[in-house]
This record gives C-alpha cells, sequence and structure tokens, in this order.
C-alpha cells in the first residue's frame, strides 16, 4: 500500500476510494510544503454514524451535523487545568458546561463518550510559583487533587482518563522528532525546537487567522511556536536529541491526544480563550505530525465566565477570580449547575448574586412542584379533579421540545423554557382546596410529569431528591422524615384547637345562639404553633398560611443552601 493510501484510506479494485478521507494530491502524499484538496484549510465532513445533533463547529463557525467516525462512540478531548493555584469559578463554568454535553450526548442521544483530559504539571507558572516554597512535582499535585476534588463537588463526572504532561516527555520528544523529519520543525543552536508556520502555507489560521508574535532572532518566522524549550538554570528538564529541556504548552496536547486516539479525534472541547494560538497550534501541530488532511472534527469552545459589569473575563492572571470552594460556601453544586443550564454553552456569562438567585429560584420551583406532586400521589394533598387528558398531551408536547432543543446546539435554555412550562402547568393544576371528598384523581399522569422532570434533570445533573445533610450528619432520608413528621404532628395540635367549640347559650327568651370561636383554654396550643413556625423558618422550612386543610407540600425559602424538605398548607384562624 503506498502512503498516499495509508494516509487516506485504501482504495479496492474498482477505483473508488473508502475510508473517512477524500483522496488527496499527490503533493499531500508526501506532504512537503503543499496542501490538501481542500485547499484554504475547509473543513472535510466526517463519513460515519449520525447522532441526530447539530453543534456549532469553530472550524466552520456554523452548525454542522454531529457525525462520528465510529457507531455511538464519540472521541473527545479536553484541555485541562495549568494546576499551580486553585480552580475558579471560570473553570467550573467550562467543565459543568462541557459535562452537560456530555451528559446529553451519551445519555439522550445514546453515545459512548470516551473523555480524554490532560493535567498541565510542568509550566512556566508552575516553576515561577514553586520557586517560593516547594518543588514544581509536589506544587502541582496539591493542585490537580484540589482540582479533581472540586469538580466532583460540582457533580462533575471524571473523564475516562486523567493524563499527566510530566509521564508522558518521551512520547512528546518523539512526537517533535517526526514533526521535525516530515519538515514541519526546526531545531536551533540554543537547543529550541520551533514549528515552522510557512511549512504549511495557507493550513494556518483555521480559527482566527495568523497573527505576528514578537520576533525571536532565532525564529526564522515571528509566528513560529515552540516545540521544546531548552533547559534553564534551576529548572526541570528531561534529555532531548536537542540536549536538556522540557515541553512547550501546544506539543502537550497534540501528543497526548493523539496517543489516546490516533490520527483521528471527533470532538475537541476548552474556553473559547483557547481557539488561538493554543488549538491553532494544536492542530497544525497534529495535522504535521499525522500527515492528515483532518486531525480533530468538530472544536467545541464554551464562553467566559464575567463579573457582571466587567468586561473581563474572570482569570488567576487578573486576580478577580472566586475559588470554587468560597462559591460552595454560599450556593450549591445544583444551583451552579441550574445557572449554567439557563445559558448556551457558546455564550459569555454573567456571574453575579441577582442571576445565582434566578438559578435559585428556578431549582426551588422544580422541587415545590416535586414535593407537591408526591404529596398528591400520597393523597396528601386534596384538589380538584384534574385534566389528565391536557396533562398527558403537555408531557408529550414537552418532550419532543425538549428532544429538538438539545438536538439543536446542546440548547439547555430552550429544554429548560420547555420543562418549567410544563411544570408551571402542572403546578396550575394542583391546586389545593379545603375540601375534596369524593373528586376523582388522576395519580397516573401526575406520576408521569414527576418522573420525566426528575428523569430530564437527572440526566443533566441536576437530582431533585438530593438533600443536604443534617442533624449532626443523619443521613437525607433520616431529616425528611423527621421534619415530615414534625409539621404533622403541629397540624394536628393545631386542627385539635381550632376545633369548633359553641360557648353555653345566654339567658333570656330572643337571644341569639352563640357563634363557634376558639376555645379559650386551648389558646395556648395555637401560639405554640405559632411560635414553632417561626423558630422552623430559619432552617429553611416554611409553613404559609392560606386557605386548606394541612396537606403536606413543600416550599422553597432560599435560606438554606439546599431545597426545604417539607411545609405545611394551613387553614387560616378563625
Amino acid at each position: 500500500m503506498s502512503l498516499k493510501e495509508r494516509i487516506c484510506g485504501s482504495r479496492p479494485a474498482g477505483g473508488s476510494w473508502t475510508g473517512s478521507r477524500p483522496p488527496c494530491t499527490p503533493t499531500w502524499g508526501t506532504w512537503t510544503r503543499s496542501t490538501c484538496t481542500h485547499a484554504g484549510g475547509s473543513w472535510i465532513r466526517p463519513v460515519g454514524f449520525d447522532t441526530g445533533v447539530k453543534t456549532y463547529n469553530s472550524l466552520t463557525r456554523r452548525k454542522e451535523p454531529l457525525i462520528l467516525t465510529r457507531d455511538r462512540v464519540a472521541t473527545w478531548y479536553s484541555c485541562g487545568p495549568t494546576v499551580y493555584d486553585h480552580a475558579h469559578l471560570g473553570h467550573a463554568c467550562s467543565y459543568v458546561r462541557f459535562d452537560i454535553l456530555q451528559r446529553i450526548l451519551s445519555r439522550v442521544f445514546g453515545v459512548s463518550v470516551v473523555h480524554a483530559l490532560v493535567i498541565t504539571d510542568i509550566d512556566d507558572k508552575i516553576i515561577k510559583r514553586s520557586q517560593e516554597n516547594m518543588s514544581p512535582t509536589i506544587l502541582a499535585r496539591i493542585y490537580e487533587e484540589e482540582f479533581k476534588k472540586d469538580m466532583l463537588s460540582l457533580k462533575v463526572l471524571p473523564p475516562t482518563v486523567y493524563l499527566r504532561v510530566t509521564e508522558n516527555v518521551p512520547q512528546i520528544v518523539a512526537f517533535i522528532e517526526r514533526i521535525v523529519a516530515n519538515g514541519h520543525a526546526y531545531p536551533t543552536q540554543k537547543g529550541d525546537v520551533y514549528f515552522d508556520i510557512r511549512s504549511i502555507g495557507q493550513r494556518y489560521g483555521k480559527f482566527s487567522g495568523s497573527v505576528s508574535l514578537p520576533t525571536d532572532s532565532d525564529k526564522r518566522d515571528s509566528r513560529d511556536f515552540a516545540l521544546w524549550k531548552a533547559a534553564k538554570p534551576g529548572e526541570p528538564s528531561w534529555d532531548s536529541p536537542w540536549g536538556g529541556g522540557r515541553p512547550g504548552w501546544h506539543i502537550e496536547c497534540s501528543t497526548i491526544a493523539s496517543s489516546v486516539f490516533g490520527s483521528q479525534l471527533d470532538i475537541h472541547s476548552g474556553g473559547v480563550d483557547l481557539a488561538f494560538p493554543h488549538h491553532e497550534n494544536e492542530v497544525a501541530q497534529s495535522e504535521a505530525y499525522h500527515r492528515c488532511p483532518q486531525w480533530g472534527n468538530y472544536f467545541l469552545h464554551s464562553g467566559h465566565l464575567h463579573l457582571k459589569g466587567s468586561a473581563e473575563k474572570m482569570s488567576k492572571s487578573l486576580k478577580n477570580f472566586i475559588t470554587i470552594k468560597e462559591f460552595l460556601r454560599s450556593y450549591s453544586a445544583h444551583e451552579f449547575r441550574m445557572f449554567c443550564l439557563l445559558t448556551k454553552y457558546r455564550s459569555a456569562i454573567d456571574f453575579s448574586e441577582g442571576s445565582m438567585l434566578a438559578a435559585r429560584s428556578q431549582l426551588g420551583a422544580l422541587v415545590t412542584f416535586d414535593q407537591g406532586a408526591q404529596a398528591y400521589l400520597r393523597g396528601q394533598l386534596p384538589c380538584p379533579p384534574l385534566d389528565p387528558d391536557r396533562l398527558w398531551d403537555k408531557l408529550a408536547e414537552v418532550k419532543g421540545q425538549v428532544l429538538d432543543a438539545l438536538a439543536d446546539d446542546f440548547d439547555t435554555p430552550r429544554a429548560v423554557h420547555a420543562v418549567m412550562d410544563l411544570v408551571s402547568h402542572g403546578n396550575r393544576q394542583l391546586q389545593p382546596v379545603a375540601e375534596a371528598d369524593g373528586a376523582a384523581r388522576s395519580p397516573a399522569v401526575v406520576g408521569a410529569v414527576l418522573a420525566y422532570v426528575r428523569e430530564l434533570f437527572g440526566l443533566l445533573g441536576v437530582d431533585l431528591l438530593d438533600r443536604q445533610e443534617g442533624l449532626s450528619g443523619s443521613s437525607p432520608v433520616v431529616v425528611d422524615t423527621v421534619v415530615e413528621q414534625l409539621c404533622q404532628f403541629r397540624s394536628r395540635v393545631r386542627s385539635f384547637a381550632l376545633a369548633p367549640w359553641e360557648a353555653p347559650p345566654p339567658q333570656g327568651p330572643g337571644s341569639a345562639s352563640a357563634r363557634p370561636r376558639t376555645r379559650p383554654d386551648r389558646l395556648p396550643l395555637l401560639e405554640a404553633c405559632d411560635a414553632l413556625r417561626k423558630d422552623l423558618a430559619p432552617a429553611g422550612v416554611l409553613i404559609k398560611v392560606r386557605g386548606g386543610t394541612g396537606s403536606l407540600i413543600s416550599e422553597w425559602t432560599g435560606s438554606t443552601r439546599e431545597p426545604v424538605l417539607s411545609s405545611l398548607n394551613e387553614p387560616v384562624p378563625l
């Protein structure tokens, strides 16, 4: 088989090409200073399994059908953190957003995601920071473990594999050697190795075009970037054919992604700030190494997180960041995920107390519906007869709307809006009444709506049944049970205290009958019930006063980080 066939696919006797890549020009076979038939670096639509999803591809700057090389398997590579400091909310936003996308792809569209994420554990910033009091290796390990714990606390699914740069240096050296041998990089007398931008002609500039960088006397072109950096005194270094040194930033991702996925990658993700120069240089290096016309088929970029009122992204370098640990002291992981779901993953997003309270309110509405629907299913929430046909139709309609939204570039705001409309529709029917004895019930449709809402948000990473532990570490189930029993006990006491009582009738002809009223000797019971209601409010258990019979429902107070456990729909005192 010729080199051209090995690169582009086999050619059967009939003469037509097979495989996922189109035939290349003769000059591409030797991959000197020329480009493939897709002149100017235009995108090649993959051949394979169509997921049914359209996603915005930064390579084409438009939505494209998401087509995978293998049936129902997506290879996905992410640029991980440079572990020299605490992870912050800007990192959290990107990783949570892509976690949502991966959950949608796997749990809605049936695609197994094989996800590799690299940890940059050697870098200029790590070296500089470590010079203060510890070795670069120890510093990197400390912040790597903290990053992993932060991701778990945010309910981000771990990747299929974590990889470290320092454990792949021999592979990186071999990767650079092949790029040099292919004529697309050159060593300098100082021991540095640079990628030769001019060697790939118009193929450079897929994302942002070419940008001239400060000139370096050792570079052939100001745009050339380092693949290997010669060692400096006191810095960690590894052996190479060019002398001691360490990898450049961009080459680590190309090497590690290629070591896992080979010459074909379905999806590459990262923050929008990484598109140029990082991802641009990754593509150049990888296609130069593999001699392929297209290494990564889809590049997905998440928008920046901004502090409201600031045009600057949240970042360590700008020192305007909030650590994940700091954030989770005030809000829950589910609230942050809801905050992310309410905007498109590609959009910039403003972080503020107001935006977080809006996310908390949305989540609270879901939890209130969940608890109300449960109460109805248990027979504890008397309601007028429902309109089950209307609810069944609405459920089917929303299911279709959600699927359409998620297939359209993972449009979670539209999907959430459709579900919230369904919840609002359900809440309008689940209106408590004072008396509903003998009223027709429709538990099946309420249960179906509740199951769908739970299932959908569960697959997005928001568990409506999750509870913050309390009562000295007691389990959430115990806490729920204790509060429910307490509220029910209070309801019975209050109903007893409010039981109608007729005072002795006045003496004499023509006297009016006595009006039922509360017995004076039972007023202390009512006062105790009111005191209990006030005492429970700071703990997030809100007992609302409105017409009804004391049926168990739930409310959202915002006074705790998690949904409140239960409350009572309480009769108004006489």
